[in-house]
């Protein structure tokens, strides 16, 4: 990780009253517990689904989706509601507590066999109807369990960030915290997920609980260190307002003065520290340029929907420019949410023995990922940039991070399809077809090559959007920023789960028996969708030009 976690460093920022690295101990000790408890009951979920509520396996695979893009959509609204009213702290507070209710109730529908439907026979389709009763548990506690993850992981990406004043600490934190969440992840996916295919699902997820106690009682125990955010009330107010007042002001001819433009209250100085109006999005400009009636005599806004700073129409430019770079983002990760559920899946008809006395759950065949996202944080940032550097003069932009992403994602989607077809003539010439339920003889070690790719590409494409995101969102929506990436996340999960209700509408490639089925298919088409969208990212890429000019080309900022 970054050298800035020096103790000259921690020495000189936690001298302070408030905020510096004397507050890093507890938001990443708190990452920590929250991710543990989090990553322990929702990978997995579809094996849950399937031994405990006797949901088929592709049903559960969607039901999967569509939790894991709840979970990730959710951190956009703790966001905005941190940006805009209650700051990053109390929204973490409240949304832990959440968190650690929701995997109490899932914790009851294991212990209590009355919030539970009897598993069905051996060898039988027929199996005991799940009541409404103990459908309602399950899905409230899912659901109060996936806010409560929503609203604390990247708040707390943005409360770290907040702590400091240099870019370079600010860098080094992002490094520790995507390390401490893949790990954690990593440790969630295994060990917890281990006792709940060994032991039970009632311990399992009884460990998520105590994890999410620890990570609340460490993260309340910095209270007194924070930094905390000033809010100034919502910026999508401000961007609404710069749409009402554009669309009033249509007819008025443009004004190249910048005495015809309102900078702000205290008039000069904001007019000397406000950034000149752009070219881009000039309809926009309007909102800012003042009529008769839009100032009072003191040089307040009389008429708020009528009249913008200069400030607030920039902040709103700089978001429409992002979103072409941020829909690529979504078509992106679609094709992974894809793999991740699919792969579970397949795991399940794959010898899954490692060494004589070690079996594989399913659900930890994810962890693939996320333990070669880890190394690969670190190569990156130890080795990778600083010889970028050596070759190139400067360290990699964002833009050219997130760009490798996507090239090693669609060669994991075309290892991924090289792969199932094996598995599919290994099932064909032992005549498992009709058979589901029967273990393929072929080691799950097969999953492995795609999963690594995948996992190297997002240790390059996921902090590269955080990155680029935290860079050039305005200072009024950091909170925003961060969770970002997460509603791509969740946008992607829900596309996945309409693409795969799609391919089985119009094709017969993925029936609920896998082993009469054609996923291989499936992987190509997702390999040849993500060569259009790297084709479309390129154009973006090109046309797209950075808003924060100090340091935009990843170099170090002088100042940090």
């Amino acid at each position: 990780m970054d050298e800035s976690l020096s103790h000259a460093d921690i020495s000189s920022d936690s001298g302070r009253r408030r905020g510096g690295w004397i507050t890093f101990p507890f938001i990443i000790g708190a990452l920590g517990g929250l991710t543990l408890a989090a990553g322990g009951w929702i990978s997995n979920l579809i094996v849950f689904l399937i031994e405990e509520f006797n949901v088929n396996s592709i049903d559960a695979a969607q039901i999967s989706n569509v939790v894991y893009g709840s979970f990730s959509f959710f951190p956009i609204i703790g966001a905005i509601i941190a940006d805009s009213f209650f700051g990053s702290f109390y929204v973490i507070s409240i949304s832990s507590c959440m968190s650690l209710l929701g995997i109490v109730l899932l914790v009851l529908t294991t212990a209590l066999n009355s919030l539970k439907p009897q598993p069905c026979a051996t060898g039988s389709k027929l199996c005991q109807p799940t009541s409404a009763l103990q459908y309602a548990v399950l899905y409230t506690g899912i659901t109060l369990a996936s806010l409560g993850l929503g609203g604390t992981r990247y708040t707390l990406a943005t409360l770290g960030a907040n702590q400091f004043d240099k870019p370079k600490h600010q860098a080094s934190f992002f490094n520790w915290f995507f390390f401490t969440l893949y790990s954690s992840t990593v440790v969630a996916f295994t060990v917890i997920v281990y006792v709940e295919d060994n032991v039970s699902f009632k311990c399992g997820f009884g460990l998520c609980v105590i994890a999410n106690l620890i990570g609340m009682a460490i993260f309340f125990s910095g209270s007194r260190f924070y930094k905390f955010d000033k809010t100034k009330g919502s910026p999508f107010v401000g961007f609404g307002r710069v749409i009402v007042a554009s669309v009033r002001k249509t007819s008025l001819q443009l004004s190249t003065e910048r005495k015809d433009y309102y900078y702000g209250h205290d008039g000069v100085t904001n007019k000397v520290a406000a950034a000149t109006l752009s070219k881009s999005f000039r309809f926009l400009n309007r909102a800012a340029q003042k009529i008769e009636g839009d100032v009072k005599s003191d040089g307040s806004i009389a008429k708020p929907w009528s009249l913008c700073t200069t400030q607030q129409v920039e902040d709103f430019k700089t978001v429409l420019r992002i979103f072409p770079l941020w829909s690529t983002a979504l078509f992106l990760a679609t094709p992974i949410a894809i793999q991740s559920s699919m792969s579970v899946l397949q795991a399940l008809t794959m010898d899954r023995h490692i060494g004589p006395h070690f079996k594989m759950p399913s659900g930890s065949v994810i962890v693939i990922v996320l333990f070669s996202a880890s190394i690969f944080l670190t190569l990156i940032d130890r080795f990778l940039c600083p010889m970028w550097q050596k070759f190139t003069g400067q360290f990699p932009s964002p833009l050219q991070r997130v760009g490798v992403g996507h090239v090693l994602t669609i060669l994991s989607m075309a290892v991924s399809a090289v792969m199932e077809s094996k598995r599919l003539k290994i099932v064909q010439e032992h005549h498992l077809q009709d058979q589901p339920g029967t273990i393929v003889p072929m080691s799950i070690f097969w999953l492995f090559p795609q999963l690594v790719l995948v996992g190297i590409g997002e240790a390059f494409h996921f902090p590269g959007q955080v990155a680029l995101y935290y860079q050039e969102f305005p200072m009024s929506l950091r909170s925003t920023s961060t969770a970002m990436i997460s509603l791509i996340i969740g946008i992607a999960y829900y596309v996945s789960t309409g693409v795969v209700n799609m391919v089985q509408r119009v094709t017969g490639w993925l029936p609920n028996n896998l082993n009469n089925g054609k996923l291989d298919n499936v992987y190509w088409m997702l390999a040849v969708l993500g060569v259009i969208n790297f084709g479309y990212y390129l154009v973006c890429a090109k046309l797209y030009r950075y808003q924060n000019v100090k340091g935009a080309d990843g170099s170090p900022d002088p100042d940090s």
